[in-house]
């Protein structure tokens, strides 16, 4: 009956996903050495066959023909008249080989081959998981999800090996049910009480470079190369690519016909909004396209303190900090300068001017139109005067003039 379990345990091993033959049958002929060992003090005289196909094994042990009365190690040698009992020609000095029944060594030796066997094998697996992921480290594995929990999600890849997705290491958009397959980048693997864990992540760079490796093929062959990523998962994200065939155009071929290649990635991503950028050596270059969309006007580098003073309208300074201050902390990210922005220099300004029809949200109608009668219709144009001149060419009190001349002076500061 006990060698019946023993061959059950051989087909249970047989079913292992992540062990070779070679090793296994190492692993089993191992775990019966051990046990000889423990009987006989020694395994150097047996011969073990394992047949994993089969499920069985054999045991073969070899012993020396010594004469009647002189057996010193029964483990080693064998009497003559023993001997001659297997076959009756047998002579001093052969050897004799016979198959060793295991049943033989009591239910004990076979509990204890049993164990041995499970912990080598929990071992084996262990180390085989931990060195199959370990090379799969920056690869996008696909998996199914198998429990939710408030810091982790558990999901099992197409093998059933058990891989971990943290909270921190999901999109903020990410919401998945048990039974749903998820695709995330492997980037940890680590040893835990002994156990392998394996932690994947969506947020990570990689993942999303990984999933323009599937989309675009110039990637993947090499033709275009994606110098650097940064990511605020699920909000945004710039990603620098150039090409080394200057027929290629990098953006394009990323972004594909009508946004066909980079939509599946941002579906995926949960609508991260994916700026494609040129990438070039030339810092300003690099910093004006960083900061995609604002247009800028002017940027001033210093070089010794890693900064730089970008300069743009006033209405696109907004649109260059982005929601937040997301836009300019990617940008600052991506090109590695700290980035600081300003609206267009004062100089500049000077030479605007702004109609007074412009503040008419501020300044009455009424006052508007007395100071028009008087030939002034921009702001410049009021402030050029004194009050003293303005309350004598007008019909204005002076509290009223001070009033308007504060509001226009606040349009330039």
């Amino acid at each position: 009956m006990e060698n019946i379990n023993l061959i059950d345990t051989f087909s249970e091993f047989k079913e292992l996903k992540n062990i070779d033959r070679a090793t296994m049958v190492r692993v089993l002929e191992d775990s019966f050495r051990s046990v000889l060992v423990k009987i006989f003090g020694s395994d150097e005289n047996f011969d073990v066959i394992v047949n994993i196909d089969k499920g069985d094994f054999e045991i073969w042990r070899n012993r020396e023909v010594v004469p009647d009365g002189e057996v010193e190690d029964p483990n080693t040698q064998i009497s003559l008249t023993e001997a001659r009992k297997f076959d009756p020609d047998y002579e001093v000095g052969e050897e004799v080989v016979d198959e060793v029944d295991f049943h033989k060594f009591g239910r004990r030796a076979i509990l204890t081959l049993r164990q041995n066997l499970a912990g080598q094998i929990m071992e084996l697996e262990k180390d085989q998981l931990y060195n199959k992921y370990t090379e799969r480290i920056g690869e996008v594995v696909t998996g199914e999800v198998y429990q939710i929990w408030k810091r982790e999600m558990l999901i099992l890849d197409d093998e059933g090996n058990e891989l971990i997705l943290p909270r921190e290491e999901q999109i903020p958009g990410d919401f998945f049910h048990k039974g749903e397959t998820v695709r995330a980048v492997v980037i940890k693997v680590e040893m835990r009480n002994n156990n392998p864990v394996i932690i994947l992540s969506r947020t990570s760079p990689v993942f999303l470079e990984r999933l323009f490796e599937f989309e675009v093929p110039e990637i993947y062959d090499g033709l275009i190369t994606i110098k650097k990523i940064v990511r605020a998962p699920g909000e945004r994200a710039k990603v620098a690519v150039e090409s080394y065939d200057e027929r290629i155009d990098p953006v394009g071929a990323c972004v594909g016909m009508k946004g066909s290649r980079i939509h599946g990635i941002v579906r995926e991503l949960h609508n991260e909004n994916i700026d494609v950028i040129n990438y070039t050596t030339n810092t300003q270059l690099f910093i004006q396209r960083a900061l995609n969309p604002a247009k800028v006007s002017s940027i001033k580098i210093f070089e010794d303190e890693k900064r730089a003073d970008v300069y743009l309208q006033p209405e696109e300074v907004s649109l260059a900090i982005g929601k937040g201050g997301l836009n300019i902390r990617l940008a600052s990210q991506l090109t590695g300068y700290e980035i600081d922005v300003y609206r267009e220099t004062e100089e500049e300004e000077e030479e605007e001017d702004v109609s007074l029809d412009e503040f008419s949200d501020e300044i009455e109608g009424w006052i508007i139109d007395e100071l028009k009668a008087i030939g002034c219709d921009t702001a410049k144009s009021v402030l050029e005067l004194t009050v003293e001149d303005l309350t004598k060419r007008t019909d204005l009190e002076e509290e009223t003039i001070r009033d308007v001349i504060n509001i226009l002076k606040a349009e330039f500061e």
